[in-house]
């Protein structure tokens, strides 16, 4: 590896390596099967410590670094995908928003239970007719006293089902487009919040997908999310660190279809000798394994920008662009490799290659990652 770690995210990788192997693995394919949410697991991330990574240890966090967080959250998706992009939305997301943007009286009343693992988070910024265009979004929050009323549905939320507290972006001054979207906490239970339609999925089958419907739902205003108007930089900032997640979690899923491949090539004999003596299936082990460094190079590289408090966003976006696309390709040559068992749910492969189709689509598609780093690079005076 070319990235130097230090002892301390080595031995972090270590036990959730040994954690994710020996407890997440065994029950991954059942879950998938099953679409059974994860809450087992999450019990035990959070027991770990894992469930409040990046917070600070005086919030009951663990206060771990960019870098231990994304080794950790890529062993997590080695094991089962589902799971670590639960652990991903609520880490990356969600703690870190409220950590970033919080008062202090929000910290200690929602950071502190959701660095512990006391219930999930989840952050509501899609809608029916706003994806990649969020400052499209429709729903609202109009001033009412001493509370905002928030109506509008959202749409493919993570852990939409199964999260405790949702943060979610709303206007709050339609004329002023995405410099009118403010954003709020709101805990689960709250009048006139509802889950709607859970969304039936290619992969990922464990994690639950929703609508969030808001239907004059009352939300104190002391649990606004940062300044009126600010729930766009909010979401952005947010997805900054998020993109590392998925490139994390691309990471982890294509170093297990890399693994099952060598497994498998070494095992399954053809025209008298093992496949891993053909030339076309080694040269196709030998890309698999350099995209997957390339990728994984890039994952930590943004990670340590962020820890050493750069500007990571374009950083990101490679990340994120590179590792997301590069699982793709991992994933279809394992497929590939594997002939028709790759095609029954009897390996795991065929469940890779259907968790790693969306890692290209959410938290800000391939497009809109070579927009941002085509805006980065343009405005930037240094490459000229």
């Amino acid at each position: 590896m070319l990235f130097k770690l230090t002892d301390e995210q080595i031995m972090i990788q270590s036990m959730v390596r040994d954690f994710a192997r020996e407890v997440i693995l065994p029950t991954a394919m059942e879950r998938d099967k099953t679409r059974e949410f994860p809450a087992d697991n999450i019990k035990r991330l959070a027991e770990l410590g894992l469930m409040g990574m990046t917070v600070p240890p005086e919030l009951d966090g663990s206060g771990a670094d960019a870098v231990a967080y994304v080794l950790a959250l890529s062993e997590i998706a080695y094991a089962c995908a589902a799971t670590a992009v639960v652990m991903s939305v609520h880490n990356s997301i969600v703690c870190e928003s409220i950590l970033r943007y919080g008062t202090e009286t929000q910290k200690e009343k929602y950071l502190r239970p959701l660095a512990r693992g006391d219930y999930i988070g989840a952050f509501a910024l899609t809608e029916p007719l706003a994806g990649s265009d969020p400052a499209r979004q429709k729903a609202s929050a109009r001033r009412e006293g001493g509370h905002y009323v928030l109506n509008g549905t959202k749409r493919f939320i993570t852990t939409g089902k199964n999260s405790g507290l949702v943060i979610v972006t709303a206007k709050t001054d339609p004329s002023a487009r995405h410099k009118g979207i403010s954003a709020f906490i709101v805990k689960k239970g709250t009048p006139g919040l509802t889950v709607g339609r859970l969304e039936d999925k290619m992969g990922l089958c464990a994690s639950d997908t929703t609508d969030l419907v808001f239907e004059d739902c009352r939300v104190p205003a002391e649990d606004r999310l940062g300044e009126d108007g600010q729930g766009f930089t909010i979401a952005m900032t947010a997805l900054d660190s998020g993109r590392i997640g998925i490139a994390a979690q691309s990471v982890g899923v294509a170093q297990a279809a890399l693994d099952a491949s060598v497994k498998y090539a070494k095992e399954r004999e053809q025209f008298g000798q093992l496949i891993s003596k053909f030339q076309g299936i080694r040269w196709m082990i030998a890309d698999m394994a350099t995209e997957l460094e390339a990728a994984r190079q890039l994952m930590l590289s943004a990670a340590a920008m962020k820890d050493r408090g750069e500007h990571f966003t374009a950083q990101a976006s490679m990340a994120k662009l590179y590792a997301s696309e590069m699982v793709n390709r991992v994933t279809a040559k394992a497929l590939q490799i594997h002939g028709g068992y790759g095609f029954v749910k009897e390996y795991p492969v065929e469940r890779f290659y259907r968790d790693a189709r969306v890692f290209t689509i959410y938290e800000g598609t391939s497009e809109i990652q070579r927009v941002v780093i085509s805006n980065h690079i343009l405005k930037d005076k240094r490459v000229l």
